[in-house]
């Protein structure tokens, strides 16, 4: 129950909805390239992890990934995934300053690896 009242809350006061959209964008126009699903699916990934991240966490897919993979996410990270990080550290801090906050700064900092590097990754329940 604590979980579903923290998304919530997250959703309406924590960016993430907002975080939804705009990696639900991002996906929508990665689709559009053809050249880049992978990348689409990954902003996929992050716009639901973003709207619903308390009772939810990211770990690397069984089987390991491979060598695409990795060349990839070194492309993600040149392009996008330092400045997602960045922003998602930023604002992590920013709402651990007051008391309230600190929930969704920690979520923010849950968003981090995943923002940085997203292939070969993915969301799973705690449960």
């Amino acid at each position: 129950m604590v979980r579903f009242v923290l998304n919530v809350l997250w959703v309406v006061f924590g960016g993430g909805f907002v975080l939804f959209l705009g990696y639900a964008l991002a996906a929508v126009i990665c689709f559009v390239l053809i050249v880049t699903i992978p990348f689409a699916i990954a902003s996929w990934r992050l716009a639901v992890y973003s709207l619903w991240p308390f009772g939810r966490t990211v770990r690397a897919k069984n089987g390991g990934s491979g060598v695409v993979t990795g060349v990839a996410n070194v492309l993600w990270v040149i392009v996008a995934g330092w400045w997602l990080a960045l922003t998602h550290i930023s604002a992590g801090i920013a709402l651990c300053l007051s008391i309230i906050g600190i929930p969704f700064g920690i979520a923010h900092f849950k968003l981090v690896p995943v923002a940085f590097w997203p292939l070969g990754r993915e969301v799973v329940d705690l449960d």
